[in-house]
């Protein structure tokens, strides 16, 4: 196990950030009301709402899922582990915040391999005294890498719940994407969870429009899915009430009237 807090190797935090190239992570920070983003990002992010204003309930509905899901694995689940693929920008209710507010001793492990998210990964590594956290700069298409380096951090043969939010829309293949989804929970003991949302397909046809002129317009692209497609990347888990809904209507928390459904959709699923 590593100390509290392990920080990244300074010399990793000098690859390049390309500010000539919108790009998701910084126009997703855009949107959530972060400061972590550049002009072209705040451009691209302007002429998607233009065609889409509900990007950004989208955005926000997608951060709020998470945070329950985290709640619900920590105080219903009592899973003490995290292991977060593709965490984009810190912003508030991370990960870590979220899990060690509820269990001072739990342990998270963020992996992206963004530049700018690694500049700023020390706003991911406030750990409790009890628990860890740590930073991971690896692809999700290399989830070999990621394994070998969580194991640091992580006790694999203990529970741990893989968070996959807004992440596999940027791998086109869905059978790649599934594929990597197994490798990582096949390397996970009986008693993990999977947690995964992504953008969905058949739901929203402007949201669809805003989205296909966005991957052509030479930032990386991100895929949306057909609500079929994300709930196969549960396939041999067991899905937790209420299944693969909109992220707005999975455990929602009181409020008048019923949740307003978006074309985001997730779920959360045990390993048997």
């Amino acid at each position: 196990m590593t100390d509290p807090v392990t920080t990244p190797d300074p010399a990793e935090q000098q690859q390049k950030i390309d500010t000539s190239v919108p790009h998701s992570a910084r126009i997703w920070n855009y949107w959530l009301g972060g400061k972590d983003n550049y002009p072209v990002d705040e451009a691209a992010g302007d002429a998607y709402t233009e065609v889409f204003p509900g990007i950004v309930t989208i955005a926000r509905s997608s951060r709020a899922f998470l945070r329950r899901n985290i709640a619900y694995l920590v105080s219903e689940a009592g899973v003490r582990q995290f292991l977060d693929v593709g965490t984009g920008l810190p912003t508030a209710q991370n990960t870590h915040e979220v899990a060690q507010r509820l269990a001072p001793e739990a342990r998270i492990v963020y992996v992206d391999n963004d530049p700018m998210v690694l500049a700023h990964a020390r706003a991911l590594l406030t750990s409790t005294e009890e628990g860890a956290t740590a930073y991971i700069d690896a692809d999700v298409t290399d989830p070999e890498r990621i394994l070998e380096a969580a194991a640091r951090t992580l006790d694999l043969g203990r529970p741990t719940a893989l968070i996959l939010s807004n992440i596999l829309g940027h791998v086109a293949d869905h059978e790649q994407a599934r594929s990597i989804v197994g490798r990582l929970m096949d390397a996970l003991p009986s008693g993990s969870y999977l947690s995964v949302n992504d953008g969905s397909r058949g739901v929203d046809p402007v949201f669809e429009q805003a989205q296909d002129a966005y991957n052509s317009s030479g930032a990386v692209p991100y895929n949306l899915r057909s609500i079929d497609e994300i709930t196969a990347f549960f396939d041999g888990l067991e899905l937790v009430e209420p299944g693969v809904v909109s992220v707005t209507q999975w455990r929602p928390e009181d409020g008048p009237g019923a949740p307003e459904v978006v074309a985001e959709h997730g779920g959360l699923a045990r390993k048997p």
